[in-house]
Parts: C-alpha cells; structure tokens; sequence
C-alpha cells in the first residue's frame, strides 16, 4: 500500500474530505492549494501517489501534469469534476494514470489507491523480454533501444510488460484494465486507449503506423509473436 499522498487542490472543504478519507486508510497526507505549490513539494520529497484536481487557478491541472512527468513517474489520479467531457482524455494524454470523479465517493478512491499499489509492484515475469529492437527488464522496470533506456510511466511499462508476456495473444481492453489498473467494475476503457497512445509514441518508430504494440479491431491489443 501506497504510504504518502498529495493532494493539489485550491478548495479547502473537498481538501480536508480527501485528507480524512485516505489518513483513515492510514496514509501520510501533504496539502498543496495550488499547481505552483504542488510542484514545489513535488520537488522536495518523494510521493507515492498525487491526486491532482484539474481545474486549478494559475496553473491548471493539466500543466501540473505535465510538469510532474518532466521528472518523475509518480502516479497521478486526477479529480475532475466533468468525467464524461473531453478534460478525462486530455488529462490521461497530460501524463495522468487514472481519474476519480467529484464528488469523491470514499469507497471508490481507497480502492482505486489500493489497485494502484497492486499495479505499480515490480512484475516478476522473465528476467529479459526482447520485442523487435526493444528490450525490456520487468525486474528492473526498464526499457531499452538500442542501449538507450526509454522514459516510460509506470503505468506505461506494466501495459507494455503484459501485452510482450504473451506475445500474439489479443488482449481485450476489460482484461487490460483488470491486469494493469486492477479493476473491471469501475473501470473506464479510455484508461487504455489514452495509455497505448502514449507507449506507441515512446516505443514505436512511426506511432502512426505501429508494429509494436498492433490494434486488432473490436477485439482489443496485442504484440505480435
């Protein structure tokens, strides 16, 4: 289980409902009331998960994202008041792994955080995994081409990790969310979409016409054997 949280969020009435809700679920809770606070304490310790409300003054929450993932691979859960708008999307493409809606039902966000720290564990498949010129180390969580380490997100590294242990197979997306996120009764099958858009632009030499990482469609993803 995750140990320390930030919350990036400018109203002090959801801040202090967040805060009881996962110090009850016995995490250390850090406040930031702005974008420009919350990269600062970004900055200055080491977070297991930030939960990020995107309709922030200044700086708004997807900026703050954005900044975050410059330098770290922190998981990110937004808040988005507008969960069926184009802001979901626009987050995850931002750099964010998941989203909760407000209002913030306790229940929901205790077990996305704990599917959160199931997930973002070291795999413990095979010691080397080598797709086309890729070659990835499930144990070590890296990624490398050529030599050169890739800058996936976890999130991003554990989609990978599952689709090239079984290469060939069509993975749909209900059980990409079931082995990556942890959940299938709540998910939201925009989580992988948005996600294989991000990995094809780290892994892939033309994401427009990818060979790593194919679509078969109506069924789902997969890597070719």
């Amino acid at each position: 289980m995750p140990r320390s949280v930030l919350i990036i969020e400018d109203d002090p009435r959801i801040r202090r409902i967040l805060q009881m809700t996962l110090q009850r679920e016995g995490l250390e809770v850090t406040e930031a009331e702005s974008g420009e606070s919350g990269l600062a304490r970004v900055g200055e310790h080491e977070f297991d998960v930030v939960l990020l409300d995107l309709m922030l003054p200044g700086m708004d929450g997807f900026e703050v994202c954005r900044e975050i993932r410059r330098s770290s691979n922190v998981p990110i859960i937004m808040v988005t008041a507008r969960a069926d708008s184009h802001d979901v999307v626009a987050g995850l493409e931002a750099g964010a792994d998941d989203y909760v809606s407000k209002p913030v039902v306790a229940k929901e966000l205790s077990a996305r955080i704990r599917a959160l720290a199931r997930r973002t564990r070291a795999p413990e498949p095979r010691l080397r995994i080598t797709v086309g010129d890729l070659e990835i180390a499930p144990q070590e969580g890296t990624v490398t081409r050529g030599g050169q380490a890739l800058n996936l997100t976890r999130t991003e590294f554990r989609l990978l990790c599952e689709l090239a242990e079984e290469p060939g197979r069509v993975m749909s997306r209900e059980e990409l969310l079931e082995r990556v996120w942890g959940y299938d009764y709540f998910g939201d099958s925009r989580l992988v979409d948005v996600h294989v858009r991000r990995l094809r632009k780290k892994v892939e030499h033309d994401p427009g016409q990818p060979t790593v990482v194919t679509t078969v469609r109506g069924m789902g993803y997969r890597i070719p054997a």
